[in-house]
């Protein structure tokens, strides 16, 4: 198996633990979307759901899009700075390599993020 692969295995894994309560709405062997079930009122528009978490294999890099670092830009102040270092835009980080100092960084990540939501009622 060759890392690109291997990453997204991975990152997927630990996005995964988050189901149920959350939902996989997207899952293949080199993608999988992950959203809160809830209907939620996000400054005064109406969603039936909301973005959690994705990953994506890309030829050279795993794409790791994190809703709750757009909805609430100041969590990224928790994040380290090797992943912040990593953040491509507002909600997305491009994964090269395996590491097990990353992958820690990604469950603390969805971890606070899955309280973020959970403090929000975005999730029950």
């Amino acid at each position: 198996m060759d890392e690109g692969k291997r990453l997204f295995d991975e990152v997927a894994k630990r996005i995964a633990k988050y189901v149920p309560p959350l939902s996989i709405t997207v899952q293949s062997d080199g993608r999988i979307d992950v959203y809160s079930d809830l209907p939620v009122v996000i400054e005064g528009r109406k969603y039936k759901n909301v973005f959690f978490a994705s990953a994506i294999l890309y030829p050279t890099y795993v794409g790791f899009y994190f809703m709750p670092v757009y909805a609430q830009p100041e969590i990224a102040a928790l994040f380290s700075k090797d992943l912040l270092a990593l953040l491509k835009g507002k909600s997305c980080f491009h994964l090269k390599r395996v590491s097990e100092p990353l992958l820690q960084d990604i469950e603390t990540a969805l971890a606070k993020g899955f309280a973020l939501y959970q403090e929000k009622g975005w999730v029950r």
